[in-house]
């Protein structure tokens, strides 16, 4: 059956009056979680337009080396967010095209699956471009303000960026699609995990920083800043995207019409063509790799080891697996239906290949961030700098730990689907449900954090008394947000949706990430003001007891209370 614009009218048109309805059910039902949320949506942009303008201001005072930077800064910017809007479209493209109810539904039905790649890529590519589209608009826009620039400016900015989006989703749905049908292959995994070895290591080696001695600093400063900038020339290589992109605003900055001209027909040709070809010649693939990931054993049935293994296990050994005797040991005097409810959420949660492999990349970023903090630390000499690296690591700390709760713990119990009542009629009961959820995630993020603060602050020298702070206000505020994640989650569950990133994205997902937001911002303030090294030890007692005191009471308000709300909803839930 070939396919025909129609198909994908009518799939685009439900779509939208379906997204619409919901929009507007929401607003109606929900009017202060509406009007919160595009509260925070304005102040966010709000903020960041103004970090962003006073930052090249701030830049723009360096005379002869200001416009340098804001160019340099502007392509090691949009690298790097090409690289991460990839990742963002294989992962959310994998999960639309194979780990979706609607497209095993759509698959069913007497419609082209070229029109089904098609609807599905244009939805992936809208989920993973929004956000890259609301980071960068402040960017954009104070930079044409600090440069006096006209209001054509941003007119051809947003089409630059439009046509920049189409080439990392068409990327990201074409390695999902591959990846997807060939992963089951033994050549295919080593190969994998050989490319991804090699990479690590040569990003490790390329990026190690060069220390700039007292010597060199008595040269020009400009060659030593080229010499500084050094290991960002790789975002000038004039194949990649994002070269076009910044080289095409930077040029419409600069009234060279002629050269953003070019670079807008680069654009144009590569997303014309690209976009053709997953339009035209992805169906069949598409299809294959679907068939490939439903009719898939054992994503490591190839490997003899395994196999042998899987195959040799006894009847007993089925019955009483090694992750059931995992949690045997370690809680030895946890009862068999806490155990079989423990080991329920963490098999569903390793049998998500995008679940797992969202933690994969994340760990995999922070990884970097950490193995950097080292070198970084090697510049820091002045007391107020330490003061202000170990409180932004903080915050860092704290940004994934919401990252965290938000993607994997707020999703929990709307994942038990309609099958909620079988899990409420158990003789553990709902409430109990919710506190063993509430219990394990817990424990699955103070294992995480508590590593991650302890290493980064081994990184940056931090000497016992201020790790053991930090290690304090990490504990209380892990507890603080799984308890918000869990608690909003059963609050305001969709039961509909089986796609823990659809469920997220919803008005539940959108008000427990704000709140996370703000509930950072306040706790790193409060424990900032009330650190006893602030002021070089000279802090009077009052405000140190006065921000312990508003950080555990913020704490109490925003981690208890959904989480008792909560408890009390499951306690009267109608199945």
């Amino acid at each position: 059956m070939s396919a025909t614009p129609g198909h994908l009218r009518l799939l685009i048109s439900v779509n939208l009056r379906q997204a619409w309805r919901r929009l507007q059910t929401a607003g109606e039902q929900n009017r202060l979680l509406t009007g919160v949320i595009f509260l925070f949506i304005a102040g966010y942009f709000m903020l960041a337009f103004w970090l962003f303008y006073r930052g090249m201001r701030f830049i723009e005072t360096f005379p002869g080396l200001g416009g340098l930077l804001v160019e340099r800064l502007f392509y090691l910017l949009f690298a790097s967010l090409f690289l991460l809007l990839l990742f963002s479209n294989i992962v959310i493209a994998y999960s639309n095209l194979f780990r979706n109810r609607e497209t095993q539904f759509l698959v069913s039905l007497p419609i082209p699956t070229e029109t089904i790649f098609q609807w599905k890529f244009l939805e992936s590519s809208l989920l993973a471009s929004w956000a890259f589209v609301f980071l960068i608009a402040p960017l954009l826009a104070a930079y044409g303000l600090t440069h006096h620039q006209p209001w054509h400016f941003y007119a051809i900015t947003s089409a630059l960026v439009l046509l920049f989006v189409v080439l990392p989703s068409v990327g990201g749905a074409w390695v999902a699609v591959n990846v997807a049908r060939y992963m089951e292959r033994k050549s295919f995994q080593v190969t994998l995990v050989l490319v991804a070895i090699v990479t690590v290591a040569l990003a490790t080696i390329w990026f190690r920083p060069e220390p700039i001695t007292d010597e060199m600093l008595e040269t020009r400063v400009l060659a030593v800043l080229d010499r500084m900038l050094m290991k960002t020339r790789f975002t000038m290589f004039p194949l990649l995207p994002s070269y076009w992109l910044s080289t095409g605003v930077l040029n419409w900055a600069e009234r060279a019409f002629t050269g953003t001209l070019f670079f807008t027909l680069v654009l144009l040709s590569n997303a014309l063509f690209f976009g053709f070809l997953a339009f035209t010649r992805m169906g069949e693939p598409f299809y294959a790799a679907s068939s490939a990931v439903h009719s898939r054993g054992a994503l490591f049935g190839h490997w003899d080891w395994f196999h042998r293994w899987q195959s040799g296990r006894s009847q007993k050994a089925l019955k009483i697996g090694p992750l059931e005797k995992i949690l045997r040991t370690v809680l030895p005097r946890l009862s068999s239906e806490y155990l079989a409810l423990l080991v329920k959420d963490i098999r569903v949660f390793w049998r998500d290949t995008t679940q797992w492999g969202q933690t994969l990349m994340l760990f995999g970023l922070l990884g970097v961030y950490i193995i950097n903090l080292r070198h970084f630390s090697q510049q820091l000499t002045n007391p107020f700098w330490v003061n202000l690296v170990s409180f932004l690591n903080l915050g860092a700390c704290s940004l994934n730990l919401a990252t965290l709760t938000t993607r994997f713990v707020y999703p929990q119990f709307s994942l038990e689907g309609k099958r909620v009542w079988i899990v409420g009629m158990a003789p553990l009961g709902l409430m109990r449900v919710v506190k063993t959820k509430f219990a394990l995630t817990t424990i699955s993020s103070l294992a995480l954090t508590l590593g991650l603060i302890w290493l980064s602050c081994r990184m940056l020298k931090l000497p016992n008394d201020r790790t053991l702070y930090f290690v304090f206000g990490v504990v209380v505020m892990t507890f603080t947000l799984n308890g918000l994640a869990t608690g909003l989650g059963v609050l305001y569950p969709n039961f509909r949706e089986e796609n823990p990133s659809k469920i997220v994205s919803g008005f539940g997902g959108t008000f427990c990430l704000v709140l996370s937001f703000l509930y950072i911002v306040g706790a790193v303030v409060l424990l900032a003001v009330g650190s006893p090294w602030a002021k070089r030890g000279a802090q009077p007692i009052e405000i140190l007891v006065t921000c312990w005191l508003g950080f555990a009471t913020l704490s109490m308000v925003i981690g208890w209370i959904p989480l008792k709300l909560a408890l009390r909803k499951a306690a009267q839930f109608e199945y």
